[in-house]
């Protein structure tokens, strides 16, 4: 047992198509982080306008949360070495971005609130909302699971 975690190559993909679909997927998280953080001192703002229960605190933290699950879906979503836990790590808050934007769609959708920037590309470029914006999050939630799914992290045993 080694006291140092040990970084490690990822599993090869079943299937050709996934390297493509997981690059895709980490090609959007990019595209969204930098918007994001290209404004970031704007974007609880934006948050805030979906008005979320928990006021200007909740917003902060749901704004800090999405940029930090983002970027930290990256690192599997491309193939990178690391530990096996934080290979883990990285598929989950895959998902967990996933979840929260199309939470936050459906829930823009569903309120009767006047939302003018559905926040996807932060405070950076301005996009309204819309129903389209729960397809696109189904949409990479589809992809989300393929990658998982081709790409699975953990140790499977050969069947005998």
């Amino acid at each position: 047992m080694s006291f140092f975690v040990q970084s490690t190559a990822a599993s090869v993909p079943k299937t050709p198509n996934i390297r493509l679909v997981s690059t895709a997927l980490a090609a959007v998280f990019v595209v969204l982080v930098t918007a994001q953080l290209y404004s970031f001192e704007d974007f609880p703002r934006v948050i805030e306008s979906f008005w979320l229960p928990g006021g200007e605190a909740f917003a902060q933290l749901v704004a800090a949360l999405l940029v930090t699950g983002e970027v930290s879906a990256i690192p599997f979503l491309l193939s990178m070495r690391l530990s096996p836990a934080m290979r883990v790590v990285s598929m989950v808050a895959g998902w967990l971005v996933i979840a929260s934007w199309l939470t936050l769609a459906v829930w823009i959708n569903v309120t009767v609130n006047a939302v003018s920037n559905a926040g996807l590309l932060g405070a950076t470029v301005s996009l309204s909302p819309g129903w389209w914006m729960v397809f696109l999050f189904a949409a990479l939630a589809v992809l989300a699971g393929w990658a998982s799914w081709g790409m699975w992290p953990l140790h499977r045993p050969d069947k005998q």
